[in-house]
């Protein structure tokens, strides 16, 4: 069925179908609307979800963590300082092995304060040990949601799926919105590999853990990360077969003959999409590589997929200050590292504090990347 939703409703509606057994939150704004609504599906009696209004998003993921390990499926949402504030939590949940599934509307972090749009939150939680998917628009935000139950649960991680706060949270797009029936069974009954409420098979969670086995056990999350994209994969495959919607990890648009490629992730791919169509009209061979899964991180599909081009052009919507480079660009040029003539790079930083990227700008790095611009940092629609 086809309806009109913005992303934050989209997120909801899918929580709704889900029907996770604890959803615990804490508003901020862009990623109130997401809790807000789905609120009201509690308070009219449409959802059997256990709803916990915590005093803080540290709480709200302590409470998350709790009822996961207690044998629940849980949810939650927030955004940028919220996210923050989570940090401590996030890496317990990861260690814990818990596949906790979270709305995470991508919002910059303070200071200056502001409520607008950048990647900046969940790059900075990039190594805590969740799955990141990102979405281009509210109907990949609607099926990734429902996708990323079963990957967590699949891969006994957690994962977080962003949208790109005010962007695509307060947008109105038409979606196609699957059955409740048909989502339910695509999920399934959570099945929990261990439970402190199983007395039969006592456990113990968060225990003290010094030299002699804190490494190894680390090592079982790591593993679990390295496993993931298999799991990722099968899960977006069985999704393709059963509902007709086709996602990869790594996406390519006009990308096999392209010469000239941008690198980018979120909403900012639909504004690219339209310039390689321009450019294509005009004979250019432009190209678009969109990642969509950047936790586990895709190398050696980015590195198939960029192998042979002339020179390619990364989008970071997050500054890494004092590294070199953004870090999605620092992650995709060392997927490159080894390929015989590798592509020229350039790295673009943009849109950060929700700074507006237009057609022109796109237009902009196209040229640069057709031109003899030398490899370098670039902030693009700054004020000089």
């Amino acid at each position: 069925m086809r309806v009109a939703k913005t992303g934050n409703e989209a997120i909801a509606w899918a929580m709704k179908q889900i029907e996770p057994d604890v959803v615990a939150a804490y508003p901020i704004t862009p990623a109130t609307e997401v809790v807000m609504i789905f609120s009201q599906y509690v308070a009219d009696g449409l959802v059997k979800t256990e709803y916990v209004p915590a005093e803080s998003e540290h709480s709200a993921m302590s409470a998350c963590i709790g009822a996961t390990a207690a044998g629940a499926r849980a949810m939650t949402a927030t955004a940028a300082q919220g996210l923050a504030l989570m940090w401590e939590m996030l890496y317990i949940a990861s260690g814990l092995r818990l596949p906790i599934v979270m709305a995470e509307v991508n919002r910059t972090l303070s200071s200056p304060i502001n409520i607008h749009c950048d990647h900046s939150d969940t790059m900075g939680a990039r190594d805590s040990g969740w799955i990141q998917i990102y979405s281009e628009n509210a109907q990949e935000a609607y099926d990734n949601t429902i996708q990323a139950v079963r990957v967590a649960e699949g891969c006994r991680l957690p994962a977080m799926v962003t949208i790109d706060g005010f962007i695509i949270s307060h947008g109105m797009e038409a979606i196609d919105i699957l059955d409740d029936s048909d989502v339910k069974d695509f999920v399934g009954e959570y099945k929990p590999a261990y439970t402190l409420l199983d007395t039969k098979n006592p456990i113990t969670l968060g225990s003290i853990d010094f030299t002699d086995y804190y490494f190894e056990h680390k090592m079982q999350t790591i593993d679990a990360m390295n496993k993931a994209m298999d799991v990722i994969k099968s899960v977006q495959n069985e999704f393709f077969q059963k509902f007709g919607r086709k996602y990869n990890p790594v996406e390519g648009y006009k990308l096999e003959d392209a010469e000239f490629v941008i690198v980018a992730l979120g909403s900012t791919c639909g504004t690219i999409k339209v310039v390689v169509d321009s450019l294509r009209e005009e004979g250019i061979k432009v190209g678009l590589l969109k990642i969509m899964v950047f936790r586990p991180f895709p190398s050696s599909e980015i590195r198939n997929l960029l192998s042979g081009k002339k020179a390619i052009a990364i989008l970071d919507r997050a500054t890494g200050l004092n590294a070199d480079y953004g870090p999605v660009c620092l992650e995709v040029r060392s997927s490159l590292y080894g390929i015989p003539e590798p592509p020229r790079v350039i790295n673009y930083i943009y849109g950060l504090g929700g700074r507006d990227t237009t057609i022109e700008h796109i237009e902009r790095v196209y040229s640069d990347l057709m031109s003899d611009k030398k490899e370098d940092v670039y902030y693009l629609g700054v004020r000089e």
